[in-house]
């Protein structure tokens, strides 16, 4: 059902281009503008599907996937030395950034085709990194747009490698996750096949 918050993921996704595009012109003001805007649209369809109970399948998939191709695409664009040479973000954090999603992706489809568990419910410390992942992008952004934002590129490491260090231990967590369900999992199949076999057996 293509409800007002799917709407609004829609739109933030048709924003993603024209973000990349501000970024390559150099007009970083408006890049930051769209970001900006890009980020009270999520808040927006977040708090009209949950306070008006306009909660979809469909949106469980657009919302998350607009704020990936956002993310993501934000990270490729600002590692770029060349479009922006005052501040950038090192692309080994990029690399970073993108694989703890890949790794999440993957794990989730593991877990489904060992367990046919469906949900992988986010952990509070993939919230928490994901929070200081667009807070990177932000001071980046601002940084690059105004003069008064001189003091974000003091402030731009620091929050790069704190946001580096988060998604590393990020991904170790759902790694470990994943781990934990599949134990679990394992245990549950071993304790139905015993007690199985115990009711399988004639009474003496």
């Amino acid at each position: 059902m293509l409800n007002l918050p799917n709407v609004l993921s829609i739109l933030r996704m048709g924003l993603v281009p024209l973000f990349i595009i501000a970024v390559v012109d150099g007009e970083m003001v408006k890049a930051l503008a769209l970001f900006a805007a890009a980020g009270v649209t999520d808040s927006l369809d977040g708090f009209i599907a949950r306070f008006y109970r306009q909660q979809t399948l469909l949106g469980s998939y657009l919302d998350p996937i607009a704020d990936k191709m956002l993310l993501t695409s934000a990270y490729v664009v600002l590692t770029i030395p060349a479009l922006n040479p005052e501040l950038t973000i090192p692309i080994w954090v990029t690399v970073l950034v993108i694989a703890r999603d890949v790794l999440i992706v993957v794990l989730a489809g593991v877990l489904h085709i060992v367990t046919g568990e469906r949900s992988f419910p986010p952990l509070k410390i993939g919230k928490i990194t994901t929070t200081a992942q667009i807070a990177t992008v932000a001071v980046v952004l601002i940084g690059l747009s105004f003069e008064a934002g001189r003091v974000f590129p003091v402030l731009a490491p620091v929050l790069i490698y704190a946001t580096a260090a988060l998604t590393v231990i990020s991904g170790v967590s759902y790694i470990v996750r994943a781990n934990r369900m599949v134990e679990g999992h394992g245990r549950e199949e071993a304790g139905r096949e015993t007690t199985s076999g115990e009711e399988s057996q004639p009474n003496r």
